[in-house]
């Protein structure tokens, strides 16, 4: 959701281009056929910046608001026995950052845009699955290699997707969105994050009236280290003193969704941030509206 030319922690900027966490029940289930909206709204609050070792570098008072449409099309086309879908969501931010005793900025625009096709598989009523390959594209409304923060990190990724739900409207439910991303060069600072392994997850269980209370949150694990060449990329040092700048965080909180008769969703999610390594410590709130369209 944003980049830091002046924290560069874990990937550059300390962040990553999925906002960890956003997904919360019905991750691996694909819709019949038709056009579907969604509208993601979030709000993610952080006072520490922690190091390689988990300690604490920095105090700050970092705030990030998004509000993020997506649209999902379902075709009646099958792929090995699934059905074909295709989605794409375009983040609208806004972010303030103060470092004690140090620089401060705000932002507010347009974020990088998600695309790309799903196949999606109905084992039965109750469990779900989905595989999919999303394309992040540079498209944020400003970006300057020299700011603070930006409202979108200025380089490609390609992220693999599998997800699964197991859904009881009576009983236990759980979902899981797994992701593997690969990033490519920002061209601006010659930076080349790590690859990176993460989940968003829920369980819970159903109540027989629509309603499901659970858990959610999400993990992540950078497995590559960042790239940053001496003779061209101002954070080399940075990247050498941290040992790649690999970054590691999870995440739990409470979950709920409730499932109307006329076929709309709205699911709702806190989460607390911990273990975290080389990336900003918070919390973050979630409330994600599904409606046919």
């Amino acid at each position: 959701m944003a980049g830091s030319a002046s924290l560069a922690q874990a990937t550059e900027g300390g962040v990553s281009s999925w906002p960890l966490g956003i997904e919360i029940y019905g991750m691996g289930i694909l819709p019949p056929p038709g056009t579907y909206g969604q509208v993601f709204v979030g709000d993610y609050l952080a006072d520490t910046l922690r190091d390689n070792a988990g300690d604490k570098v920095a105090d700050i008072d970092l705030r990030v608001t998004t509000i993020v449409p997506r649209f999902i099309w379902v075709t009646e086309q099958q792929v090995l026995g699934g059905s074909l879908g295709f989605h794409a969501l375009l983040p609208l931010n806004d972010m303030r950052l103060n470092i004690k005793n140090g620089p401060h900025d705000h932002k507010r625009g347009i974020g990088d845009a998600h695309l790309g096709p799903v196949v999606g598989f109905h084992h039965s009523d109750k469990f779900h699955t989905a595989v999919g390959i999303d394309f992040v594209l540079p498209t944020a409304s400003e970006y300057d290699k020299n700011d603070l923060i930006n409202l979108g990190t200025n380089y490609y990724t390609a992220q693999a997707v599998y997800a699964m739900t197991y859904m009881d409207p009576k009983g236990f439910n759980a979902d899981v969105r797994l992701m593997y991303d690969y990033n490519f060069e920002n061209q601006d600072t010659h930076y080349q994050s790590g690859r990176e392994l993460h989940a968003d997850y829920t369980l819970g269980w159903g109540l027989g009236n629509g309603w499901v209370l659970g858990v959610g949150g999400h993990a992540y694990k950078q497995v590559s280290d960042d790239q940053c060449s001496a003779s061209n990329c101002a954070a080399a040092a940075q990247v050498d003193a941290a040992d790649g700048n690999r970054g590691s965080s999870f995440s739990i909180g409470p979950a709920v969704q409730y499932a109307s008769r006329d076929g709309w969703f709205l699911s709702a999610k806190w989460q607390d941030e911990s273990g975290v390594r080389n990336r900003t410590d918070g919390q973050a709130y979630w409330l994600k509206f599904t409606v046919p369209l």
